[in-house]
């Protein structure tokens, strides 16, 4: 029987190679392939198909699958985190930690398009943010970065802390804590410390902080340990606030690090009001790194949104604002207060997705969403999903089980001189409503 190889020999051929692949779609040629396991799959039974198609050499734990250019671990998914963390350590940069319920993404990018602006910089790729994103985002920063930026996502208790004890970062940031995944959860007090874990693991390693000065949860929870506050406070160490604007598109302004030194409007790619503080977070840690007001003023301004994440799209006479990317009760009630404010159009109409993953607290949830709606001078509404179909809906206010009726409803209906947002759970699809809109 084939002997184990040792994390610390497959670190070695991991330096050989420094690409790793773990879907067989996806082979890059001299890579090695992680034979990882999933609910209804075991890619040890494609090890040599990886290997057929390029890959310099597979790792397998399944002694059926070993042989040549085939190695043999005790567990994949172990010897992944175990050979990141030995590259992580070898890193001797800073590494900021992201986390939070909502605008962790958008953080994250925000953060590297303004440290981009001096430091060569790496961030997680897409959303490579959970147990195994993490140990492949590890893999994949190039040894001359000079600054590494690592989401870190959870959906059950106690993950935060695990991802820290992988990517072991030395900064980080906590966007906010809400209602998400409170299936997984359990309690809104389990998101909470499971959030703040990163706040933990930083005082272990004497790390720094940077935290809303107007969230008073992550305020008192980052009590003692060094930080560095942002929002709109005169004694934050970075100061940001919003502007009046007749623009979708968030207009904010960057107060010196003095008061002699003025103020920088900043005029960002970003819909919605809530993301201020996103914006002011990345313009922390860039403050703290050294940057001048310029160059952050630069990194915010370069950042474009994607993936349908507070994004503004002319489709038409209509003006569409997209984030259909994920939803939760905190994003959509923050979402539906922006629209309401936003001076789109004479006529708004509202398309909400399911929330999902909240377990016994989704009607309630849904319930009170349609309730906020209601507050609104918004005439339209149409709500897509089950948890909003069992919810008895106002007058005006349609529900469809599915996006392909909305569709259908729309195709007899069109909607034309609308401001339209359009958010829900990225499993109801509503990317398919805003390819028709743009399309009709």
């Amino acid at each position: 029987m084939q002997a184990f190889c040792t994390d610390e020999e497959i670190f070695h051929l991991y330096l050989k190679h420094r690409i790793i692949c773990t879907d067989t779609r996806k082979i890059v040629p001299g890579s090695i392939f992680f034979a990882l396991k999933g609910e209804h799959f075991d890619a040890n039974t494609f090890a040599a198909e990886a290997l057929s198609q390029g890959c310099a050499a597979a790792v397998v734990d399944n002694p059926e699958h070993a042989g040549k250019d085939r190695f043999l671990v005790k567990d994949c998914l172990a010897t992944l985190r175990g050979i990141a963390v030995m590259y992580r350590k070898s890193l001797m940069i800073p590494v900021i930690g992201i986390t939070g319920t909502n605008g962790k993404t958008t953080t994250k990018e925000l953060v590297r398009s303004v440290l981009s602006t001096r430091f060569r910089t790496y961030a997680t790729q897409g959303n490579l943010n959970n147990h195994i994103g993490v140990p492949l985002t590890l893999l994949s920063i190039p040894s001359d970065t000079e600054i590494a930026i690592v989401e870190m996502g959870a959906n059950h208790p106690g993950e935060i802390a695990g991802l820290c004890r992988i990517a072991l970062p030395t900064y980080g940031i906590i966007t906010n804590v809400g209602k998400a995944h409170l299936e997984g959860f359990g309690s809104f007090e389990n998101i909470v410390k499971t959030k703040t874990a990163l706040y933990d693991f930083l005082r272990k390693v004497n790390g720094k902080a940077f935290v809303s000065h107007r969230n008073t949860l992550l305020m008192e929870a980052s009590m003692g340990m060094e930080r560095y506050c942002y929002g709109d406070s005169p004694t934050a160490f970075l100061r940001m606030t919003g502007t009046e604007s007749r623009q979708a598109c968030l207009s904010c302004l960057l107060h010196g690090a003095a008061a002699s030194m003025g103020t920088l409007e900043v005029h960002t790619r970003l819909v919605g009001a809530y993301n201020l503080e996103n914006v002011a977070a990345a313009a922390c840690a860039g403050r703290y790194f050294g940057l001048n007001d310029h160059e952050i003023r630069e990194g915010i301004e370069n950042y474009t949104p994607t993936n349908l994440r507070s994004q503004s799209i002319k489709a038409g006479s209509n003006t569409i604002i997209a984030d259909t990317y994920n939803a939760n009760p905190t994003s959509m009630e923050a979402a539906i207060e922006n629209f309401a404010n936003l001076p789109l159009a004479d006529e708004k109409a509202v398309i909400l997705g399911d929330m999902l993953e909240l377990g016994k607290a989704s009607d309630e949830e849904h319930r009170k969403v349609v309730e906020h709606l209601k507050g609104k001078n918004i005439r339209t509404a149409f709500l897509v999903g089950r948890c909003f179909s069992r919810i008895k809906q106002p007058q005006g206010f349609l529900c469809f089980a599915d996006v392909d009726k909305l569709i259908a409803h729309l195709q007899r209906h069109p909607m034309a001189n609308h401001g339209i947002l359009v958010k829900g759970s990225h499993g109801i699809h509503l990317e398919k409503v805003l390819e028709f809109l743009q399309g009709a």
